[in-house]
């Protein structure tokens, strides 16, 4: 990663080089075998393990904080009726009048009106879109001829929304699982909250064992993860909000870890933004909203004291996000070491763990 650029606010401060082959396509076989990269904030060391070293890195009394958001079939595909060109979209919500919101590509000018026919994975058209209206952002307003809720028509036609950087964003039958993390149970996401995807039912059978605490938060991932910054300054960029939750029960395990003067180990940056999101203003409480928070350098972390993540995009919120709380200088070495090492980056790929000793 270069470091002639030590602008905190200039957006070019998180760009670096990485080879197209260190992009994992396919998560490994066994999650616990992908590798955990170790950084101590206070000492400055970085170690090399296994995601099935985990329990051994944390201490009894710590908390991890998951975010249990599911992913939904979000993706979809189809061709306009009026030209036959292929149309690609992504569902982005629905309103209580039907309405879709939609994110959406294809060649030539889409108008109010058209109707698109989406398909599903054989090709067949299964459900008619009618276009609404344009709105902010380049997304439109869309609805469908079905009466269906909308998970059960994404159920028919939609596919997994993966990142365009593994495999162009083409499931495959494994992505249905493999694009999820065990514990999810709350549907709406439109991108995998992919720290979390490394844990597997044993491994927190075996931090719980250790006297590790498992709670639960909420963050349906939007449309912001697959938008880079374009803003050259990070004071202009515009964060989309999302829909979280922190309930009662977390609460009071996140306040009983205090009082054990136990650790806070967010897993994910989505769960790190709910933290961060409800302890702004004071002490952790029950919340459900909306959070627009972008955390980057002078945000004063409240609610995290660990985090585990995966190796994140150049230009990426999330890159600001674990920069701001690893430590510029360190992270920054971190990702030197990890391309040095060829560590596996993005979504399936492997992770790190910031502690703060």
């Amino acid at each position: 990663m270069s470091t002639e650029n030590h602008d905190p606010d200039d957006i070019r401060n998180y760009e670096y080089d990485l080879p197209e082959s260190l992009i994992a396509q396919y998560p490994l076989e066994k999650r616990e075998d992908a590798r955990l990269m170790v950084i101590r904030k206070k000492s400055g060391t970085i170690g090399h393990f296994t995601i099935a070293d985990l329990p051994e890195q944390l201490a009894a009394g710590d908390l991890m904080v998951l975010n249990d958001s599911r992913v939904i079939p979000a993706r979809l595909v189809g061709r306009r009726e009026s030209t036959g060109a292929r149309w690609q979209g992504l569902y982005l919500g629905s309103d209580s009048e039907g309405s879709w919101r939609l994110m959406g590509k294809t060649r030539g000018t889409l108008h109010i009106g058209e109707h698109v026919l989406l398909q599903d994975r054989e090709g067949l058209g299964k459900i008619r879109l009618t276009m609404l209206a344009r709105l902010e952002d380049g997304l439109w307003a869309a609805r469908p001829d079905s009466d269906l809720p909308a998970l059960d028509i994404l159920r028919q036609v939609g596919r997994v929304p993966l990142p365009n950087y593994i495999r162009k964003g083409a499931m495959v039958d494994s992505d249905l699982t493999d694009y999820q993390t065990v514990y999810a149970s709350k549907p709406g996401s439109v991108a995998a909250p992919t720290a979390g995807l490394h844990l597997t039912k044993p491994l927190i059978n075996s931090l719980i064992d250790r006297g590790i605490g498992i709670t639960r938060v909420t963050l349906h991932v939007g449309i912001g993860t697959f938008r880079p910054v374009k803003a050259e300054r990070l004071s202009h960029h515009h964060m989309h909000n999302e829909w979280g939750q922190l309930d009662e029960k977390a609460v009071g395990q996140i306040e009983a870890c205090r009082q054990r003067k136990g650790r806070v180990i967010s897993v994910g940056t989505t769960s790190t933004r709910v933290l961060e999101t409800v302890t702004r203003d004071g002490p952790v409480r029950p919340w459900t909203g909306e959070t627009g928070l972008f955390i980057h350098p002078g945000h004063e972390f409240r609610a995290v004291d660990g985090l585990l993540t995966n190796f994140h995009l150049p230009r990426s919120t999330l890159l600001v996000l674990v920069r701001t709380f690893g430590g510029d200088e360190l992270i920054r070495e971190a990702y030197q070491q990890a391309v040095a090492w060829k560590y596996r980056f993005f979504s399936y790929g492997d992770a790190m763990l910031i502690l703060p000793e």
